[in-house]
């Protein structure tokens, strides 16, 4: 059917640059440089991540006591805004205003 198409008509049907039956594109030398260098800055970057900084029992629980102190600090920044505790006779107080029968 593709020969036939190919064959019987004059050029790709529809959009030539997508679809089922589009036209392929040419693979220019820049295109091959670019693909060239990612392969290259790909290859780079597997260099690095294969040969770790720290060994394992380095790493291990290495940044503990910098967590905690964040953690430490976060608590404390949230517990500054925090408004202080207010009590039920505080809030009632001016009830006590009225009460005569008590103060004889």
């Amino acid at each position: 059917m593709f020969l036939t198409n190919i064959l019987l008509r004059k050029g790709i049907p529809g959009r030539q640059w997508i679809g089922k039956y589009r036209r392929p594109r040419q693979v220019t030398w820049t295109m091959k440089q670019s693909m060239i260098k990612r392969l290259e800055i790909e290859a780079e970057t597997e260099y690095w991540i294969s040969r770790p900084y720290m060994t394992k029992e380095q790493e291990y629980r290495h940044d503990a006591e910098r967590k905690n102190r964040e953690y430490e600090e976060m608590k404390a920044m949230k517990r500054a805004n925090f408004p202080e505790h207010k009590y039920l006779q505080d809030h009632l107080n001016h009830l006590n205003v009225t009460k005569k029968w008590t103060m004889s």
